[in-house]
Order: C-alpha cells, then structure tokens, then sequence
C-alpha cells in the first residue's frame, strides 16, 4: 500500500508539473467559473421568481458550484485519451506502477483543481454580494464544497472510462461534453424544477447533480425550492449525493482500471 500511494503521488505531481508549464488548462477552472457566475445571475437574476422566497444568486451559487465541478471533468477525459494517443501509457507500462495508480495520480489532482474551481464561484459570488445563511457560516460552507468536490472525484472517474473508451482526444471532449452538460443543464443548478414539464422534472429531480446543487444550498443556508417537493432527493440531498458519489465510484473505478488494461495491452 505504502508502494502504492508513492506512485500515486509521484503521478499526481507529473499531472501538476504538467499544468504548471501549459496554465492555460486551467482555464475551465479559474476563468470559466468566473465568467458562468456573472453570467447567470445577470442573466436571470432580475427574471427568476425562486418558489419559498429568496434572491436569484442565493439560489444560483450552489449549483453553480455544482455545475463548474461537473462540466470540469471533461477534463479528464481528455488526459486520459491525450495520453493513451502519445505513448505516454506505454512509456508507464515499462515502470514498476500499477495501472490503478495512474489513474488514481489523475483523479487526485482533479480533486485540486476542483478544490481552486469551487473556491474562485465562491470569492466571485462574495464579490457580487452572495452571503451564506445565517447560522451556517464557515462550517456549512466548506461542509457544502466538500460534497461538491466529492462528486467531482466520481466525475472524474466517469469521465475517465469516457477518454479510455474513445480513440482520440478529440473524441474524448466531445464525447465528455455532451454527457455533462447534459447531466448539469438538466437539473436543478440554474432553474427550480417545478416549473419543468413533468417527465423532465422526474429526470432533473433524481439527477445526482440536481442533489449535490441542493446540498450544497442546504449547507450553505440559502433558498432551495427543490425542499418544498416530496421525492427522496429532495428531502434528502446531502444523502442522495454522497450514496450517487459512492454508487459512481464503485462502479467506474474497476471499469477505468480494466479499460487501461484492455488499451495497454499488446
């Protein structure tokens, strides 16, 4: 174990240094959550009446925290797939490293960087005058960014089998595009569900995003119209996610791992 965990963490600082002299790839991390944030609250913010009372960018935050974390893990696919087509798994196959530890050493540093994304919603969302609820503070806040987080750890190994299932890097952004904004946009990030037509708003309200958003605005104190419906996720957010978190790893972990063994085998 103690063999493994340096691997990981030897790959995870490759992933870093690997960053760190290409930036701009963090870009759907630090500009996009930025530019997403002012965006929708300018753009419904005056227009959206949340069911229950409260303020547009009360509501907006969380799942804009949500949807940030979500829509990054395309990232992952890329690097995987970008890998996979320059050798670079190859090169890994002549090392003493399990092939889990690669992919481990990736969904760590997308755990960073998800950790920077929610962070930069949340100083932009102080900055345009988002306040947590009262008596929730800190404690709920970093309690709310931890579920996040969480579920972008699974994203991440989702969007993994998506970039080792396709052939190029290409196809993998595509590919990983389409299957998150699909899961992000229909949910409960940016509008309440209620006044969906009825078989999208079963959809978007046993959608695991849809839950974490909702998390997310119950730690944070802030208005979430979803509370006023009566399907288990919405009376139970922060369990339905964490249970989705869990379910996705379990399942997407062992399949990553197997499709890597499948890709790097002669």
């Amino acid at each position: 174990m103690r063999a493994w965990l340096g691997d990981v963490a030897v790959l995870t600082r490759r992933n870093l240094v690997h960053i760190a002299r290409e930036p701009f790839q963090l870009s759907d991390v630090t500009v996009q959550p930025v530019l997403f944030t002012l965006l929708f609250t300018t753009l419904f913010g005056s227009a959206m009446v949340i069911p229950g009372g409260g303020t547009y960018k009360g509501f907006a935050i969380g799942g804009l925290v949500t949807m940030n974390l979500t829509t990054s893990g395309v990232g992952t696919a890329i690097a995987m797939a970008s890998d996979l087509s320059k050798g670079v798994m190859n090169r890994f196959r002549t090392l003493p490293i399990s092939r889990s530890a690669v992919l481990a050493g990736r969904t760590v540093t997308d755990v960073l960087s998800s950790v920077l994304c929610g962070s930069i919603v949340l100083l932009t969302g102080l900055a345009i005058g988002w306040r947590p609820g009262s008596g929730h503070g800190l404690a709920g806040v970093a309690a709310g960014l931890g579920v996040a987080v969480a579920f972008s750890y699974a994203v991440s190994w989702l969007t993994a089998c998506l970039g080792l299932a396709v052939k190029d890097p290409e196809s993998a952004q595509a590919v990983g595009l389409i299957v998150l904004f699909i899961g992000a946009f229909l949910s409960s990030c940016f509008v309440p569900t209620q006044g969906l037509p009825h078989w999208l708003r079963v959809f978007a309200d046993w959608n695991p995003v849809s839950a974490v958003a909702n998390s997310c605005r119950d730690l944070f104190g802030n208005p979430n119209p979803s509370a006023l419906t009566h399907t288990f996720p919405a009376q139970h957010p922060v369990l339905f996610a964490l249970a989705s978190t869990a379910a996705i790893v379990a399942v997407c972990a062992p399949l990553a791992t197997r499709l890597l063994r499948v890709r790097t085998t002669d």
